[in-house]
Formats: C-alpha cells, structure tokens, sequence
C-alpha cells in the first residue's frame, strides 16, 4: 500500500491551475521530494496532503483511505514549516508537547513524551528554554520534535531548510536523513534546491506548471533527464541539439552535464569566453562552433578568456531526449 497516492489531482484558484492532473505515489517509508521552482504546483501538493487545501478534483489516499474532505487534525500526517511557527510565549517542551495538550494528554505524559522527542533530535536538557534564545537551527529541531511527538505515519516538510545558512543547512540535511532512516516515517520534502533534493531524497518528482514532469530516483533525474525542462533544472546542464553532441537523431534535444567535458588535445577547438575559481573545480565558459557551453574541470594551468582550447566528450555520458521544440 502506498502511503500518499494522488489520481488525476487538480487545484485551480480561479482560472490559476495550480496543480493540474497529478498522478502519483509515494512508498511508505520513503522519503520524497517534490522540486520546482515556485509556483510550480509543489507546495500546494504538500497542502493537499495535510489538508490545508481540498483537490477540485481527483482523488487523494492517505495509506488506502480517501483524504477528501477529511479535515488536517484528522489526518496522520503533522507538517514542519520553513518559518517554525513556534509559539515565543512558552517555552521549548510547551511547544514540543502543544499538540498533545490539544488532544488532552496529561502534563506528566505529555511533558515525558516531548522530552522523549528532544531526545531524538538531540536537544535534551533544551525544555526550559525560550524559542528566542535558541539558534535557528535549534528552533528547526524544536519544530521537527513538535511533529514527531505526535507520531505521524507521514511527516510534511515545506521548505523547512532554507531560512537557514549554507553550514547548517547541510548539517541539518544530515540530520533529517538520519531521523528518518532511524523512525521508518515517510517523509515528504518540498523544496526548490536541486542539491538538496539530489542529496536526500529516495525519488523526486520535478514539477512546474501545475504538473510533474519527471519522477525517479536522483541518479535518474540527473542523468537521464525526461525532458529540455528536466535537464536545465536539476542541477546544472548543456541542453545542445543531439546531433552536435555527436549523438542521437537530428532535430532532438541531449543534455551533456558540466562535468562531462574534459580539456583534449586531440579534441575539438573552443574559445573559451569565462573562467572562475570554485574551489575543487573551475568553471569555465566555451564557445564551440557557436554553441556556448559550460565546463567543470580540476584546477590547474588552464587558459584565460579569449583563448582557444580543445575539448571532448564521452558519449556515453550523453543523454537523448525528446524533439527540440
């Protein structure tokens, strides 16, 4: 069984199709991404999900049962929001056990159930303190321990990293990866950082205009790319014509990633146009015949803007999609 499948799901907001024919489903246990730049139809999927928001039509199952209709308290699913929404009046186990003081769980069970949740994300001994003296990505564990508490067989995440710094985001998505890994929950992440994705996700599906575009594991969606959409937005590509690839049949689309080109004396002349230093890699802007591509290459002796290189490709590293359009 499924723990979230979506058939022919559409919300409009007038004549907005926000999400528009939605067929999908997410394995229990799994931890989902949904990607796309904004307003591509993936937070109001998430909306469905928790019930913030009612289908138009289709149809939504929460582990078998219908979804329709059925309000978000009734729902086993508990959402974790980019802002954390905690509550500046009370203190950290009071935010924890909320939930549970809402269902009309007792103060001792409930404070030792949010403190069993502290736990799990590692801020035992926090319970006393005020939302206000924690770091965000304190106040991130605080709201991801306010889910948890309540048990959800499906826990929602829109966005939940992004109001934090590039450190602690990545710190955070380790965390995230761990808990999940540890409770078995489903997991179903928003977001619109293709790394972020690529880097936590089991599947993603890539949204934009209401409609997935693409789902599959991250190696799939980056490497075989279904479409130009696809290629260009996860992560970085050359979307070039297949033939000038060297590949494929005439008049379609191939996606050549960065990292794919390498620099080749016997290979074909390219002007290059920019260079910058990225640390591990360089980047460097080309010019071949025309087509203006990009390259990530190790550091080194490399040539300045204006120069002529040579450079190559594997085709097996070249990806064919559909009709240029």
């Amino acid at each position: 069984m499924s723990a979230v499948s979506f058939r022919a799901v559409c919300r409009h907001f007038g004549a907005v199709r926000a999400v528009d024919g939605v067929d999908l489903d997410i394995a229990d246990g799994e931890f989902f991404a949904m990607l796309g730049p904004s307003g591509s139809g993936k937070t109001t999927c998430l909306r469905l999900i928790a019930g913030f928001e009612q289908p138009s039509s289709g149809t939504i199952s929460i582990y078998g049962a219908a979804a329709e209709g059925i309000p978000p308290y009734r729902r086993n699913v508990n959402t974790v929001f980019q802002n954390y929404a905690l509550f500046p009046h009370m203190n950290v186990r009071d935010n924890v056990a909320f939930g549970l003081r809402v269902k009309g769980v007792g103060k001792a069970e409930r404070h030792a159930q949010a403190e069993r949740a502290l736990a799990l994300v590692e801020l035992s001994g926090y319970g006393e303190r005020r939302a206000g003296e924690l770091s965000g990505g304190q106040r991130q564990r605080v709201a991801l321990a306010r889910a948890l508490v309540n048990k959800p067989k499906v826990l929602l995440l829109d966005e939940p990293l992004g109001a934090l710094d590039l450190k602690l985001r990545e710190q955070m998505q380790e965390e995230l990866k761990r808990l999940q890994r540890a409770l078995g929950l489903t997991f179903v992440f928003v977001t619109h950082d293709q790394e972020e994705a690529l880097s936590m996700a089991d599947r993603i599906a890539v949204f934009a205009e209401g409609r997935i575009q693409q789902v599959g594991t991250p190696e799939e969606i980056y490497r075989r790319p279904a479409s130009r959409f696809v290629a260009d937005f996860v992560g970085s590509s050359n979307v070039i014509p297949a033939e000038y690839a060297g590949t494929g049949p005439d008049g379609h689309w191939a996606s050549l990633r960065p990292e794919d080109i390498r620099l080749d004396p016997a290979g074909r002349p390219a002007t290059v146009t920019a260079r910058a230093y990225h640390g591990r890699v360089v980047k460097l802007g080309l010019n071949l015949g025309g087509q203006e591509l990009t390259a990530l290459v190790p550091p080194g002796d490399l040539p300045e803007p204006g120069e002529v290189t040579r450079i190559s490709w594997d085709l097996a590293k070249v990806h064919v999609m559909g009709p240029q359009a």
